[in-house]
């Protein structure tokens, strides 16, 4: 057999071996156009909106710096529940920590802590700098901005956690979903442009997300100097109802991972 044909076979396994994966895992096959896709939907809203309202330009500066700290807020919330739980599945930690009396809502109230760490360490110097480099201060939105920092966090956590559980419960071949969830809320929940901008349709399954309601009051607050009770109040209602949901499913997806031996095999 001629060197070439034997470097075309050595060429061929592991690509094979990728190619298996990704037969066996449909989040790493469906990952594969969801970049490409979200990006030219976010970015053709945001073309669609400009092109209407000149005039908001003027203003766009403090919109979309806030609308960006905001919008890590949630990314970075989600990530550091969804990742701390990776880290303990990379070093397989998981079952020597359920052999301790450590209970799963007390894994649930840690992976919060810590996403609450990871999110003010990564967020609040990114939040000076923007004062320094831009002479902005998303301090400015006052008393309110306590109250899009909370609902976001929290919606980040409830998200955070049915990713978590998803990953528990069909192994390590799902955690792309902790990059891809979230970011597929991005085009409805009118991070850098008014809701208004979506087709009436995508408007109603917007209105179902809190991050929604936040990004929509801060808009109101930068561009109107007019705080939005109605819109935290929504946020908050919704809130609870995410969290309950998101810890109920990291719950059911963890017993049903521990009942079937999961938490010892990680797996792809």
């Amino acid at each position: 057999m001629s060197s070439m044909a034997t470097s075309v076979r050595r060429i061929g396994a592991p690509t094979l071996r990728h190619l298996y994966l990704f037969r066996g895992s449909w989040p790493r096959l469906l990952e594969l156009a969801y970049w490409p896709t979200m990006q030219m939907v976010l970015w053709g809203f945001m073309t669609v909106f400009l092109a209407s309202q000149t005039s908001y330009v003027a203003q766009a500066f403090g919109v979309l710096l806030s609308a960006a700290l905001l919008r890590d807020v949630l990314f970075r919330g989600q990530l550091g529940i969804s990742v701390t739980c990776f880290e303990e599945m990379y070093s397989r930690n998981l079952g020597h920590l359920f052999v301790s009396p450590l209970r799963p809502w007390e894994m649930v109230a840690s992976l919060m802590t810590m996403s609450l760490f990871r999110t003010v360490v990564g967020v609040v110097p990114a939040s000076f700098l923007s004062l320094a480099f831009f002479g902005f201060s998303i301090y400015s939105l006052g008393l309110p901005l306590v109250g899009f920092f909370v609902n976001l966090i929290v919606f980040s956590w409830a998200f955070g956690l049915v990713i978590a559980g998803l990953v528990l419960r069909f192994g390590l071949g799902a955690e792309g979903l902790a990059w891809a969830g979230l970011f597929a809320l991005a085009p409805v929940s009118g991070i850098y442009y008014p809701v208004a901008v979506l087709p009436h349709w995508l408007q109603a399954v917007a209105a179902v997300f809190p991050s929604t309601h936040v990004f929509e009051g801060m808009r109101a607050i930068v561009l109107d100097g007019v705080f939005r009770g109605d819109l935290m109040a929504t946020a908050v209602l919704l809130n609870a109802a995410y969290l309950a949901a998101g810890t109920d499913v990291f719950l059911r997806f963890f017993h049903t991972a521990r009942i079937k031996g999961l938490l010892l095999q990680m797996r792809e």
